[in-house]
């Protein structure tokens, strides 16, 4: 076909010019018809890998080998590789499978998140913000209430002391006008006596400066009269004593009870939209080496702590918990409390690392190590019969692993993405 035209042409297939092929070889980067299939994988000069037309150019070129593509994929390291790659040393005891897959599942996977942002997690965090603003209409609605209630109260009081500061300024008043009237009583008696004292200061007066005997010899002195002084008044004035103090006031007016936010953890995670299914087959994903090892340093469990750090410990002998990352590095250790050595660990969903002691155990039942999945199912690990059972979140039986070399299994974790970790003490 002529490049020059091949942009406003149908996509055919490069051996027979079939339009539409549905198949697409990734190594050798040509189309093919169904018919041209067999043709083209019976060169045997070179590798082939013939894929679904839709998988045209997804398959990215090598990072190490650029002139390579990567039609597989190492699950340890998450990237895909080239068939270099997957004969080197680095990858020699990874498991790789192929890319196509890994990006199916991927994709299902993919697709699962999505349902689970769509169906589960976005509604249920609507359903919380619903609720926030259902609470602040009530906030809202309450302190309109309570402000009501308030006003009205404090107006029935303003009402109730009006009433009593003018009542007080009533008695006030007539118990002025009752002393005013004493007062001025007296006021009224004392101005007139003055009156005749001073009418009386001029007749004797005039008396002495007339010279006349006859009038002079008819005297008769009133100074005995106003010697009589009339009685005094003592006025005891009113006074006004509060009877209750601003504090008491407060308390007596009313007060609002105290208010709170409680901070409360649902106690459960939302839950997934899809059901992972069970593979038939496990895959080994990765080897760690640990520093345990002889009879009396056992590797006994381990626990996810996320996709890249799990913490592991020993039954015997080792009262530290040690944390590793996939790539078998010691992170760090910790010690336990009691001083005993744990018999099993786990993880909580916030990430609390728990353990148990094996000589506190109570009750008649004695697993070795258990653990759950993201779907609420329940794997036991059974040390006797060197298998895993797998029970619903009912307890209802579902299947076991016993296959992949499983000698006397004791602890189980599981990772975010389901994976499931093995503490395989027989090997």
């Amino acid at each position: 076909m002529d490049p020059e035209y091949s942009l406003q042409d149908v996509v055919r297939c490069h051996l027979c010019e079939t339009p539409v092929p549905p198949l697409h070889c990734v190594i050798c980067n040509i189309h093919l018809c169904k018919d041209c299939e067999g043709k083209h994988l019976s060169d045997k000069s070179k590798q082939h890998k013939v894929v679904p037309f839709k998988y045209w150019g997804s398959f990215p070129y090598c990072q190490k080998h650029s002139t390579k593509i990567c039609d597989q994929y190492c699950e340890q390291c998450n990237i895909p590789i080239c068939e270099l790659c997957v004969s080197s040393q680095e990858h020699q005891t990874h498991y790789v499978g192929d890319i196509l897959r890994s990006f199916e599942n991927k994709t299902q996977f993919l697709e699962k998140d999505l349902q689970d942002f769509e169906k589960l997690i976005n509604p249920k965090y609507q359903e919380i913000l619903s609720s926030i603003s259902e609470q602040k209409a009530d906030l809202k609605e309450n302190s309109q209430k309570l402000t009501t209630a308030i006003n009205k109260h404090g107006e029935d009081l303003h009402r109730e002391i009006d009433i009593f500061i003018q009542k007080l300024k009533s008695d006030l008043d007539e118990m002025d006008s009752k002393h005013l009237v004493v007062l001025n009583q007296q006021e009224n008696e004392i101005t007139r006596t003055i009156s005749e004292i001073t009418q009386t200061i001029a007749d004797v007066k005039k008396l002495l400066d007339s010279n006349d005997v006859s009038r002079v010899s008819a005297y008769k002195s009133r100074n005995d009269e106003f010697r009589r002084l009339p009685p005094k008044l003592t006025v005891s004035l009113p006074s006004f004593t509060p009877q209750i103090s601003k504090k008491q006031l407060y308390q007596q007016f009313g007060s609002l009870s105290a208010s709170s936010i409680k901070t409360e953890e649902h106690g459960y995670a939302i839950g997934s939209y899809w059901d992972r299914p069970l593979i038939d087959v496990p895959r080994i994903i990765t080897e760690i080496n640990t520093e345990y090892g002889g009879f009396f340093n056992q590797l006994h469990s381990v626990s996810c702590v996320s996709d890249e750090e799990l913490w592991t410990c020993s039954l015997y002998n080792d009262n530290k918990m040690r944390l590793y990352n996939v790539q078998g590095e010691l992170v760090k250790s910790v010690q336990t409390k009691s001083g005993n050595a744990p018999y099993d660990i786990a993880v909580t969903r916030s990430g609390d690392l728990v353990y148990t002691d094996y000589s506190d155990r109570t009750g008649s039942f004695d697993p070795c190590g258990i653990t759950t999945d993201s779907q609420g199912r329940i794997l036991i690990a059974d040390w006797d019969n060197h298998r895993i059972h797998i029970l619903d979140q009912d307890g209802q039986f579902l299947r076991y692993i016993d296959n992949r070399h499983l000698q006397a299994p004791w602890g189980l974790c599981v990772d975010t993405r389901d994976s499931l970790f093995v503490a395989d003490w027989g090997t």
